[in-house]
């Protein structure tokens, strides 16, 4: 199996979104496509706010297994702390992680 790019795996959680949303779809019918696809993306970001995530992890929690989710998270918040230049436990404190 080939690993997903992060826009193609967006695609995907998008979808699966969208089956979980049939009231966003039903509100938005009829907008154009263009402005139907930005109310799927500002209303997915809202989703994700609401679970307490950032709307990549939402990306991830839709597209992955609940354990390679929380795998995964765990990986892409340790890069971004590294990036950040932010030890590890001020990292996960900033951002509500429990590890």
């Amino acid at each position: 199996m080939t690993e997903l790019t992060q826009e193609q795996r967006h695609v995907q959680a998008l979808e699966k979104y969208k089956l979980d949303a049939p009231q966003l779809l039903e509100e938005i019918k009829d907008l154009s496509p263009d402005d139907q696809k930005d109310q799927i993306q500002w209303a997915f970001e809202d989703e994700a706010e609401a679970q307490g995530l950032q709307p990549w992890e939402l990306t991830l929690k839709y597209t992955s297994t609940p354990e390679e989710f929380e795998a995964q998270r765990l990986v892409l918040h340790k890069e971004a702390a590294e990036v950040l230049g932010v030890e590890w436990e001020e990292y996960c404190e900033m951002n509500n992680l429990v590890v």
